[in-house]
């Protein structure tokens, strides 16, 4: 009898230990989170459950489908897994540095659909041909579009993130708050920095 209740105790006691520690873990800062995310699953599992609802809002905006979604979701959570040693904190806070993966993943899958989709048009040989002023335009877009990406690489990563989202993903302002989880007039401060740093360096390409 006694051993029955010694056995009871030392199981409720370590149920205790356990729920502790799990608590313990709610109250750490990411940057503390992501330094043991490597060799710890419970500070693993808390990163994931304060950031992977953000990271799927974005990989579903630019996925368009929630099973690739969640597929890409997946493989980010994996890297960071792998990866959480090479974080530094003075390129950005944790979030954005898990949404900069989801997006840096998203665009090369995107990419590598496109070059596919573009192989398969290939072949069908009797598509007409692009008249000559739509074959400039578009040359031109693409030209814009890299020296606005160029410029947002210059640009610091809180601002060149937000930045991103807007004009590359199409997040409005308070779709921006939420991935991010910073107030709507921090969005649109950086975003209205960002864009006068911006139109400073593409003056300066042009000149």
């Amino acid at each position: 009898m006694m051993k029955r209740r010694l056995g009871s105790h030392q199981a409720t006691n370590t149920r205790i230990g356990v729920a502790s520690r799990g608590r313990h873990y709610l109250h750490l800062v990411d940057a503390d989170l992501i330094s043991l995310a490597e060799s710890d699953p419970e500070a693993f599992a808390t990163l994931y459950g304060r950031h992977s609802r953000a990271a799927y809002a974005l990989a579903y905006r630019m996925m368009g489908e929630r099973m690739a979604a969640e597929d890409l979701v997946q493989e980010v959570f994996l890297k960071i897994w792998r990866t959480s040693r090479s974080y530094r904190s003075e390129r950005g806070s944790v979030r954005t540095w898990i949404l900069s993966i989801v997006r840096n993943r998203g665009i090369d899958q995107l990419r590598a659909k496109a070059t596919r989709r573009r192989m398969q048009d290939r072949i069908e040989t009797s598509a007409p041909r692009s008249h000559p002023s739509e074959v400039f335009t578009e040359t031109w877009s693409n030209s814009i579009r890299d020296q606005i990406r160029e410029a947002l690489e210059a640009l610091p990563p809180e601002q060149s993130m937000i930045l991103d989202l807007a004009y590359f993903s199409g997040c409005t302002h308070v779709e921006i708050a939420g991935l991010l989880n910073i107030p709507l007039g921090t969005v649109k401060g950086r975003m209205r920095l960002g864009i006068e740093k911006m139109r400073g360096l593409l003056l300066m390409e042009a000149a």
